[in-house]
């Protein structure tokens, strides 16, 4: 099923590498960024149509909040960039009007009613439940990129650290897409033995450091994250736009498992056509499902403070 993507924020560095990542694969239709420097946009739309008779005959444009009326999905991107030393948290106060001014664009442009959300935009957990309840939209179709981007930093640091194929670690990070973030090594194999028989207790908290830290690293370095964010971004959506049903750590509301209700966290879901097909929840550590909850509330405390 072919299907049209709106970048909203489609102007930025994670925006455009999204849109790149979309071109590339050939699996959407037609893609339309959007961004309030309306020139950026039209910029970045010009740069990807000008490759398109190599990579694929999608449709690239560039417009206002009017182009994602008929979206399939809406993918924002949009928000103030992290600093090194700030939390994601830390962004909400400069955030949290940007995305209802967003959010309101959506709805005066009458966004179809069976369009996906899909919140990039950080604090990434408290924005996503803020579309569910400011804009009223169905949770099921709502989500966030969540920890797919720290599962996808976990299992590749975990493979350079041992010299071992990327593709073949399986491992995860639960929770919120921030400061309490949840490693879970009690499901962590490689070629389908337990990365914990491989890893000392030692090797296996360096790994989570390095990999909680390697976001501000990457700011840091160069300014912002941009190819591994927007192939992240683009898992979700083939998994939205193939209805594959794909289990990704996507961020959406949780009702029910670990006893956490209202929150918007990732835990393994369901990824289709519809949106968020199925919450798994998975047997843990007790260790890790107190560390989930834990980061259920420190969610919940935030949001709080908005309401």
């Amino acid at each position: 099923m072919s299907i049209k993507v709106a970048i909203v924020g489609g102007g930025g560095r994670v925006g455009s590498n999204a849109a790149f990542a979309l071109q590339c694969a050939g699996v959407v239709r037609e893609i339309a960024l959007i961004d309030a420097n309306a020139d950026l946009a039209a910029g970045e739309a010009l740069d990807l149509l000008h490759g398109s008779s190599i990579m694929g005959n999608q449709i690239i444009t560039s417009g206002t909040a009017a182009s994602a009326a008929d979206a399939d999905v809406v993918c924002i991107t949009a928000g103030s960039r992290r600093k090194p030393d700030e939390s994601r948290l830390d962004l909400i106060n400069r955030n949290v009007s940007i995305f209802k001014s967003i959010l309101d664009d959506l709805r005066a442009n009458n966004l179809r009613r069976d369009a996906i959300i899909l919140v990039v935009s950080n604090p990434v957990d408290i924005l996503t439940r803020m579309a569910v309840e400011y804009l009223g939209w169905p949770a099921q179709q709502v989500m966030g990129l969540g920890t797919v981007l720290d599962t996808a930093r976990f299992r590749s640091m975990i493979a350079a650290d041992q010299q071992l194929p990327p593709a073949q670690i399986k491992a995860l990070i639960l929770g919120e897409h921030g400061d309490s973030m949840v490693p879970i090594w009690s499901t962590a194999t490689v070629a389908g033995f337990s990365l914990t028989s491989l890893l000392s207790a030692n090797k296996q908290n360096e790994l989570f450091t390095r990999t909680k830290g390697s976001g501000a690293e990457v700011i840091k370095r160069k300014g912002g994250a941009g190819y591994a964010v927007g192939v992240s971004i683009a898992e979700v959506i083939h998994a939205i736009a193939l209805d594959t049903n794909e289990i990704l750590p996507v961020s959406s509301q949780i009702n029910g498992p670990y006893g956490v209700r209202g929150t918007c966290f990732s835990l393994p879901t369901v990824v289709g056509r519809q949106g968020v097909v199925k919450v798994h929840e998975i047997e843990l550590w007790p260790k890790e499902v107190s560390s989930i909850q834990a980061s259920a509330r420190a969610l919940d405390e935030t949001w709080s403070k908005l309401a």
